[in-house]
């Protein structure tokens, strides 16, 4: 006996082959912040190190006005 069912109303399991109009997940309306750029267009590395000190920064100056720190 088969695994498969021969049910056409199953649903397929296994690989899809992609659809030539398919939509690129990242370019979807209800994705926030999240883009595919082009090659060559990719944003410095060097702004996630500085946008990781700033917030550290932040966090330290407000974490200065907590009472009762040392």
């Amino acid at each position: 006996m088969s695994a498969q069912s021969a049910d056409p109303a199953s649903p397929q399991t296994g690989a899809h082959a992609v659809v030539a109009n398919a939509i690129d997940p990242a370019r979807r309306p209800d994705v926030l912040l999240r883009v595919r750029r082009d090659e060559g267009h990719e944003i410095s590395a060097w702004w996630m190190v500085g946008a990781f000190v700033g917030v550290s920064a932040a966090v330290i100056v407000l974490l200065s006005f907590v009472p009762g720190g040392a």
